[in-house]
């Protein structure tokens, strides 16, 4: 297993500045992850533009890249960083995800979970050992353990069996993903493996089963299973439980959160990484976000409006387009105006954990958590 090489340069109350040496060079955090689920992010967006709008890492997708173009293939060309030419840290879901989004076309069993393909109907196998097969056969920086996420709100016992039954992945997990890693046609011989805390809203779940994984002593961790159903209250009270059950000299990583204000709440409260679909999502309809809060072009008072997205923006969209044109393409349905508001968010997702980094470095994380917080959650002007 791939040793763990994390230093924490900086702390500001509970907030960390940290770095996490790795195959594929440094990840500075606290980062946002930018999400590529099938290698590419959505709107015609490249690893060129990834790399021009200050992106370190890039997420992607086992479940989905396993199901097209298939693992094999891509490890017979190289691995997944030569085949979408993205030379920096990418991390690979494993699949887990899928048993919470895919509840309709899967059953649960304690070697794994049963799918029925959404391409073409197929009956689907991924289980722990598959999972790491896959991510070995991509070649990622960090593997995460197969888990399930559970839907929230769900039955305290079955919440409980489901993170015992999780826990016991991770063993079989740690298992394969050491054997893979040694073998010598891997295309990745230092990827790191993350586990994955679940039990729902439940404190004791979640404070018992990050306990136990934490004894395994992996490079890093994430607390998975938020953002899926409960309130934000609910998932800042889980974050509060469970972090202080989280090893301090291990990068820590909240998966699938979330807006800006949701990522200030999690730094405040210790967390590394994130990563979220909302910025691309969002743009998709014209909800842009920017230090003044989120922004929706499509409404009636931008129609006229020759000023950029955010006029103390320097992104690629802000340089060159106002937002009386980016609305325009949207209404006209011209894909060009999803990739400008795609490349905004990201772009501001960056410069926001760039800013957040060096807040914590300056020991001023807290002034910039009470001047932000509300003013990024707010509708803009």
């Amino acid at each position: 297993m791939a040793l763990n090489d994390y230093t924490v340069l900086n702390e500001d109350g509970a907030s960390r500045r940290g770095r996490l040496e790795t195959a594929h060079g440094d990840i500075e955090t606290p980062v946002f992850m930018n999400v590529a689920t099938a290698g590419a992010v959505r709107g015609g967006v490249s690893t060129d533009d990834l790399r021009s709008i200050g992106c370190s890492v890039v997420l992607c997708n086992t479940y989905h890249l396993n199901m097209r173009p298939g693992s094999e293939l891509i490890k017979t060309l190289g691995g997944l960083h030569r085949f979408m030419n993205w030379q920096g840290p990418m991390l690979t879901d494993s699949g887990g995800f899928q048993v919470f989004s895919l509840a309709k076309r899967r059953r649960i069993r304690e070697e794994g979970v049963y799918f029925t393909s959404y391409i073409d109907g197929k009956p689907i196998f991924m289980g722990p050992e598959e999972s790491m097969l896959v991510q070995s056969r991509l070649g990622s920086t960090i593997a995460m353990a197969f888990d399930e996420c559970v839907a929230n709100p769900a039955e305290h016992s079955y919440v409980m069996r489901s993170a015992e039954r999780t826990t016991r992945w991770l063993e079989r997990c740690i298992n394969e993903h050491e054997r893979l890693d040694s073998l010598p046609d891997t295309v990745n011989p230092k990827q790191m493996l993350f586990g994955i805390n679940q039990g729902g809203v439940y404190e004791d779940v979640r404070v018992d089963h990050m306990r136990r994984i934490a004894s395994f002593g992996l490079p890093g961790y994430a607390i998975g299973g938020l953002s899926v159903g409960e309130s934000a209250e609910d998932m800042y009270r889980i974050l509060d439980a469970v972090v202080p059950f989280m090893p301090k000299d291990k990068p820590r990583y909240l998966m699938g959160v979330g807006t800006p204000v949701n990522i200030v709440e999690g730094v405040r409260r210790g967390i590394d990484f994130f990563d979220c679909v909302f910025p691309l999502k969002g743009a998709q309809h014209g909800n842009v976000y920017t230090w003044e809060g989120r922004r929706r072009l499509l409404a009636e008072r931008y129609v006229m409006d020759d000023r950029p997205i955010s006029e103390s923006c320097s992104c690629p969209a802000c340089r060159s387009y106002s937002r009386a044109y980016i609305r325009h393409l949207l209404k006209a349905d011209e894909r060009l105006g999803m990739r400008l508001c795609i490349l905004h968010n990201l772009y501001f997702y960056n410069d926001l954990m760039a800013n957040i980094r060096t807040a914590i470095e300056e020991g001023r994380f807290a002034a910039f958590y009470d001047e932000y917080r509300v003013r990024l959650g707010m509708l803009a002007e």
